[in-house]
């Protein structure tokens, strides 16, 4: 596997991205997978590695970034807005698709964990590009994401606080800063003792504004995914998942399009299925991108009129 460092700009803001490629040179243009990382996640997560390694190794570039304001890339490191993110990624498919080692009718998405996985499914609504798609335990609903790991109260305590930040941002135009994994996301047990994301914990933003909730809120891949043609869809989930509903991952199953599939790991966990499941889900991803994801220049459509 071949590594370059890359940057392209997505809205004015240079973003930082590692693009791996085959090691054999002989098979470009390469068709290529757009990747972006998961909740709170970075390009250079080991987490990703054996994925891309499997997908460069059967001839398939990947190429995974920074959203704006996280890890190398610029802008504001406090707006965590998946719709923000849905940009960079949009921008991340017309960088790749710019390159001369790239074969720009063949050009894919993977996302995992809870917005990665949706941004995945948000990608594939929203570009028509994008000729087939990966989703990783994914939100469906950032709605229900966020009401489902909170107790009653909890919740509106929560819309009450987003309720007064919206009066003080219309103000004095400043919106008050919490912690994504304490005040937004509430972390499960297992996320706080987990070490599969040790390596870029320390780097991610530690203080948003509390109006990325309204961006979460928002946030409905169960709206768009219906919506999706001629970009196969592969879901990937866990059973009895608390991190993100499993539910979550069948709603958006039922409601994709032909051709489809849903891989649900049982007798897991969301943070332990990476490593307990490797060995059956990443060549699964890998043929699925190997089926779908090429485009021949070429196409033809068939029909001989009605027989007597």
């Amino acid at each position: 596997m071949r590594v370059e460092d890359v940057s392209f700009y997505s809205e004015g803001d240079r973003v930082s991205a590692i693009l791996r490629l085959p090691d054999r040179t002989e098979g470009a243009p390469y068709p290529a997978v757009v990747q972006g990382p998961g909740w709170l996640g970075l390009k250079d997560a080991q987490l990703y590695l054996p994925y891309h390694e499997a997908l460069t190794a059967a001839g398939i570039a990947v190429f995974i970034l920074d959203f704006r304001g996280f890890g190398s890339s610029e802008g504001a490191s406090d707006l965590l807005l998946p719709s923000r993110q849905l940009e960079d990624l949009v921008n991340a498919v017309t960088y790749v698709a710019s390159r001369s080692d790239i074969d720009e009718d063949s050009i894919g998405t993977f996302g995992s964990g809870g917005t990665g996985g949706g941004n995945a499914i948000m990608l594939a609504a929203a570009d028509s590009r994008i000729r087939c798609a990966v989703s990783q335990v994914p939100v469906a609903d950032g709605e229900d994401w966020l009401r489902r790991m909170r107790r009653e109260y909890e919740w509106y305590e929560l819309l009450e606080s987003l309720r007064a930040d919206r009066a003080e941002r219309v103000l004095t135009g400043k919106s008050r800063l919490v912690h994504p994994r304490e005040d937004i996301m509430l972390q499960t047990p297992e996320r706080r003792t987990t070490k599969v994301k040790k390596d870029v914990d320390s780097r991610v933003p530690t203080l948003v504004q509390l109006r990325s909730v309204d961006g979460i809120l928002a946030y409905k891949p169960i709206e768009v995914v219906g919506s999706i043609e001629d970009a196969p869809l592969l879901i990937v989930g866990v059973e009895d998942d608390p991190v993100t509903p499993t539910d979550h991952a069948v709603s958006l199953y039922e409601r994709a399009r032909p051709p489809k599939k849903l891989l649900m790991q049982r007798h897991t966990t969301h943070y332990g299925a990476y490593a307990q499941y490797a060995d059956t889900v990443v060549p699964q991803i890998t043929d699925w991108f190997g089926t779908y994801l090429r485009r021949e220049p070429v196409t033809t459509d068939h029909d001989l009129g009605a027989t007597t």
